[in-house]
């Protein structure tokens, strides 16, 4: 019998976590439009510096954590996927572009026919 997986349910500590990072991602756009007379250096600096330190601390919180496993195990299945190789994958596109000529040829052969049978047979309004 399989064990149901258990969720966490977020704690006090977890939500200050995330409203601190929230804090200092605010701050860091504040500090970077409040420097603007410093220098574009300083500027990007203090920008770059608060958006770091708001991902340290998003990254120690449950959702973070959450998010880089999520990460981890999204990039070990690309691991595992069968690329076609170089020859494989030009001939499916050109499959894929020869069907999409052909369908739009269709279509247009399709729409002129029906404009002839309905403007000109059936309606009589010659152009």
């Amino acid at each position: 019998m399989a064990t149901p997986q258990v969720q966490t349910v977020s704690t006090g500590v977890d939500k200050a976590k995330l409203a601190a990072a929230a804090a200092l991602l605010v701050a860091a756009l504040v500090a970077f439009y409040m420097l603007g007379k410093q220098g574009q250096l300083v500027q990007w600096a203090a920008l770059l510096a608060g958006i770091a330190a708001a991902l340290v601390v998003f990254f120690t919180a449950e959702s973070g954590k959450a998010l880089y496993a999520f990460g981890h195990d999204a990039w070990r299945e690309v691991k595992k996927v069968v690329w076609p190789a170089r020859k494989e994958a030009i001939q499916m596109t050109a499959y894929v572009f020869g069907f999409v000529l052909v369908m739009a040829l269709f279509l247009w052969i399709t729409d002129k026919t029906l404009e002839w049978l309905f403007y000109d047979l059936i309606l009589g309004w010659k152009k």
